[in-house]
């Protein structure tokens, strides 16, 4: 169903508009008109790094994150040093210029809101 920001949309996961699956990582995208939701899972071992890096193809993710952290721990680092952990219940920002690493023995699900739409994409030849 498509529709402007004034229309009633309802998409599940379970079945979402798209689905990406780099190493270690399961994002199913949906798009609700001008918006793009997208629940990301990290398998313990994710590191950004290693596993989005050779598909994006830059040093560091330059996308800005903007979710919530349903199950899991993430840690971010910053290129300028700074750092943060993620766990379950936690809203959060994340600026571009980073890489961040799946912690412990369970995947890191979240809820994103605002890279879901370019996140993972392979950068085309």
């Amino acid at each position: 169903m498509s529709g402007n920001k004034n229309s009633l949309q309802v998409k599940s996961f379970d079945s979402p508009d798209e689905h990406r699956a780099p190493e270690k990582t399961s994002l199913g995208v949906n798009h609700l008109g001008e918006h793009t939701i997208g629940r990301l899972q990290m398998e313990p071992g994710w590191v950004w790094s290693e596993c989005i890096k050779p598909v994006v193809l830059t040093d560091s993710c330059q996308l800005n994150h903007v979710g919530y952290c349903v199950s899991g721990t993430l840690e971010i680092e910053l290129d300028d040093g700074q750092s943060a952990t993620i766990t379950a219940g936690d809203s959060y920002t994340i600026p571009p210029g980073h890489d961040a690493r799946v912690v412990g023995e369970e995947a890191f699900v979240g809820i994103e809101f605002a890279s879901a739409a370019q996140y993972g994409v392979p950068v085309s030849s």
